[in-house]
């Protein structure tokens, strides 16, 4: 029997696992729900299978996503990251990970779990929508543009409207699985 899965998933097996076991699946760990905010920014402009292949390497130059630690990283450590071929070699991207780190931290010491902060925007609950094809499901919403909006005002970097709505997806905020597939 054949397992029914969302049309953008392809037969690679790293792709599988991810939309199996992943994708769509709320995520209330704050390292992983943070880990997929800074991996959903290294997407820009790729493909998200591009960014899945690299991310043991992000895992092991970016400290398993220890917040604390990314908050602390140089520039000359960022630019050194930059000349390794295991990951997405753009600048901007990877100070956006520490900017992003700086910017959880000051929430917390403002006295804001940001795990909760974020899936408040959802009332803590998944949204889940109708899709008959993911070639039909939004790239971005009302409610991605006002979370992007509101993630800048806060200093993080590389969360567009577009961005964030893959990160919602992702981590469960919204389940936009397709009607057939097995995991909606």
């Amino acid at each position: 029997m054949t397992v029914q899965r969302c049309g953008w998933c392809s037969n690679d097996p790293l792709y599988i696992a991810y939309h199996d076991h992943e994708w769509g699946k709320p995520v209330k760990n704050e390292a992983q729900l943070f880990e997929m905010l800074c991996l959903e920014g290294q997407q820009a402009g790729l493909s998200w299978i591009t960014v899945l292949k690299k991310r043991e390497a992000y895992r092991e130059l970016f400290f398993q996503y220890s917040i604390q630690d990314i908050a602390q990283f140089s520039d000359e450590y960022l630019a050194q990251c930059c000349l390794n071929a295991r990951i997405i070699r753009h600048i901007g991207k990877l100070k956006a990970i520490r900017d992003n780190a700086i910017a959880w931290q000051t929430l917390k010491a403002q006295g804001i779990d940001p795990v909760q902060w974020l899936w408040d925007f959802v009332g803590d609950q998944t949204l889940v929508h109708n899709v008959e094809n993911y070639k039909t499901a939004p790239a971005q919403t009302e409610l991605s543009q006002q979370i992007s909006s509101t993630l800048k005002k806060h200093g993080f970097k590389f969360v567009g409207p577009t961005i964030v709505y893959a990160f919602m997806q992702a981590v469960g905020m919204v389940n936009d699985h397709e009607n057939d597939c097995h995991a909606k």
